[in-house]
């Protein structure tokens, strides 16, 4: 069923405006409410918008890295519901990566690096079923707050019901349990979809896996932004969502992580956006 981007604007209870995509070009464009690859990769059609990017100053556990500003998002996008995953990796990348990632195939893949993310998108690119790349880190974080100015899409406060995370063996642990929940070795990601959505339809936008996203790091400016695709140079790449090893304020929708594109981090895995057509 096609679904009609719709023109209108919506005043969230909390009074911030998040204005459809009739303010901006496309508007009269439809596209399907969500679309699929011959991988099993499901999108869902995140529509344009503004929001405030970053936390306030009361948010707890907020960093200076998190300056509020506001982003217009002029385009909408089609938005993976969840992580790559181990198996959809492989059917792509074939038996030359087969030994490197091993795995239950319904585990988000992970310990691949910003560079092997873009050899993935290019080979999938060239399949010629559409467009696909990294989010932008704006992106990103529009997608994970799905019209929400709180810490995390649902709230203010997260517990092991909510997300994957505190869920290393050495290290944050005290959520270990709900990881056993799904497999008896513990120190990797939970199953993709194991925790409830976001309004938009995405899983695990907090906690699991951290996420590559296009950009590299650098300060947040203080103005409004269109598009934002962050700086045009740098010496690491940001990461989103937080992961199963860590604290949860680390997934918060805000919270801004980033390491060397090289990194092959266990805790790190991606999700893609597909372009719409024009």
């Amino acid at each position: 069923m096609a679904l009609a981007v719709r023109c209108t604007t919506i005043l969230l209870a909390s009074g911030f405006l998040l204005l459809a995509a009739g303010k901006y070009a496309g508007c009269a464009h439809a596209a399907e409410e969500q679309v699929y690859n011959s991988l099993g990769m499901r999108f869902v059609l995140i529509p344009a918008g503004e929001f405030i990017m970053g936390s306030p100053p009361g948010e707890k556990h907020r960093r200076e890295d998190e300056r509020p500003h506001l982003v217009a998002i002029t385009r909408p996008f089609y938005m993976q519901t969840t992580e790559v995953t181990i198996g959809q990796w492989r059917a792509l990348m074939g038996s030359g990566f087969l030994l490197r990632w091993l795995g239950p195939v319904n585990l988000p893949v992970t310990r691949v690096s910003w560079f092997d993310v873009q050899s993935f998108v290019a080979k999938l690119n060239a399949v010629g079923e559409g467009t696909y790349r990294l989010p932008t880190e704006a992106e990103w974080e529009y997608a994970a707050r799905a019209g929400s100015t709180t810490a995390y899409s649902w709230g203010d406060h997260i517990d092991c019901s909510l997300a994957m995370y505190a869920a290393n063996s050495h290290g944050v642990n005290f959520c270990l349990f709900d990881q056993h929940r799904f497999y008896e070795e513990g120190d990797n990601p939970a199953p993709i979809k194991s925790y409830a959505p976001n309004a938009w339809g995405l899983f695990d936008m907090h906690g699991n896996v951290w996420e590559w996203v296009q950009d590299w790091y650098g300060p947040y400016p203080a103005t409004r932004q269109t598009d934002p695709s962050g700086p045009h140079q740098g010496t690491v790449r940001v990461r989103r969502g937080g992961g199963w090893d860590e604290h949860g304020h680390a997934c918060r929708s805000a919270n801004r992580g980033y390491a060397n594109p090289a990194s092959r981090l266990l805790s790190t895995g991606f999700r893609l956006v597909r372009i719409i057509d024009p």
